[in-house]
């Protein structure tokens, strides 16, 4: 018999156990008409992006055969042109990425490491797991800041070698690919790039700020099977103060209803000590009235004082087991049914 979170990631698991094709797979085998003019890439992606889902849901192994110019084409002839004009995130900075770093200062691809991950959550483990250097936030307390902060500390390694590393791992019986950081969202284009040279059929990780613009959203919608978020902070204004990030409750929260729509869902909240009122209870209220209360959600109670949390007071300690206990308590008390 299926547990809750079993029933709740539900497609992630066929795709996991090879009872279906994953997402990208699918968007394979979508023929799509090819354009140089961007606003007619976009109006043709909206048009496949509609009915994708109806498609998703019909397509067997036996109907995977690869036209000439695919919607995963589609999807990565559109990152390319953004690339050059970067608004893959929020923040919008739009330099040319072939010839600079972005705000975020990535500009080719770099991995920290790859591996099969056992620490992470019980369904997804093992997990491989790609960890790019680099992000789009400045968290004063990031607990990777090693290699988020530091987008030069990687090695470079070309999506056709990257890929035959994730077929392999796959074949060594990792549950799926897990694209992390730093952030994976610098890296959207190289990501596309090499999932489309997989042979192997495996889930796809986007393991995230969810900093994501919009139109990378609509991008991730037929390319992602689940989708592993990061929600760090309340409405208050925490996320500009603690990672110099602007608008970070709209932004974050307009895409984790996009993400619901559009693929499987574990929401990550690690409980910052002081924080508890404006961000960990209304992040939690928020879930439970937008995205349902089956929603997977890991209440993360690991956070430690690195890094420069020196900066702020209120962060420079651990988080009480007060504070952890009144936390995962108000989550049951919403009515949240799928606590990690």
């Amino acid at each position: 018999m299926k547990s809750a979170i079993e029933k709740e990631l539900s497609t992630y698991f066929e795709i996991m156990l090879n009872q279906r094709a994953s997402r990208v797979k699918v968007s394979s085998m979508i023929e799509a008409e090819e354009s140089e003019n961007n606003n007619a890439l976009w109006r043709e992606h909206e048009r496949i992006r509609s009915g994708f889902k109806e498609i998703f849901n019909d397509t067997s192994f036996n109907d995977i055969k690869e036209p000439d110019f695919s919607y995963l084409d589609l999807k990565i002839k559109i990152a390319e042109k953004i690339f050059e004009n970067c608004y893959f995130c929020e923040m919008k900075c739009h330099i040319d990425r072939t010839t600079e770093k972005g705000f975020c200062n990535v500009k080719n691809p770099k991995i920290a490491s790859e591996f099969m991950h056992m620490g992470e959550e019980a369904p997804i483990i093992p997990s491989h797991t790609i960890f790019f250097t680099g992000c789009n936030f400045e968290c004063i307390y990031c607990q990777n800041f090693d290699i988020s902060q530091f987008p030069e500390a990687g090695i470079e390694i070309n999506e056709s070698h990257l890929a035959e590393i994730i077929d392999k791992r796959r074949k060594e019986g990792s549950r799926n690919v897990n694209f992390v950081g730093g952030d994976p969202t610098p890296n959207l284009l190289y990501i596309l790039k090499t999932m489309k040279l997989c042979n192997e059929n495996i889930p796809v990780i986007w393991n995230s700020n969810f900093y994501m613009s919009k139109e990378v959203m609509k991008l991730l919608d037929g390319f992602i099977d689940l989708f592993l978020s990061d929600f760090k902070y309340g409405p208050e204004g925490c996320g500009e103060k603690l990672s110099k990030v602007p608008n970070y409750w709209n932004t974050v929260t307009r895409n984790h209803k996009m993400a619901k729509k559009s693929g499987d869902m574990i929401i990550r909240h690690l409980v910052l000590p002081g924080h508890v009122e404006c961000c960990s209870k209304p992040i939690l209220k928020w879930i439970s009235e937008n995205l349902g209360k089956e929603t997977v959600v890991n209440i993360m109670g690991q956070y430690s004082p690195v890094y420069r949390a020196c900066e702020s007071e209120e962060i420079t300690r651990y988080p009480s087991n007060q504070e952890l206990e009144e936390v995962v308590n108000y989550a049951k008390s919403l009515g949240l049914i799928n606590l990690i």
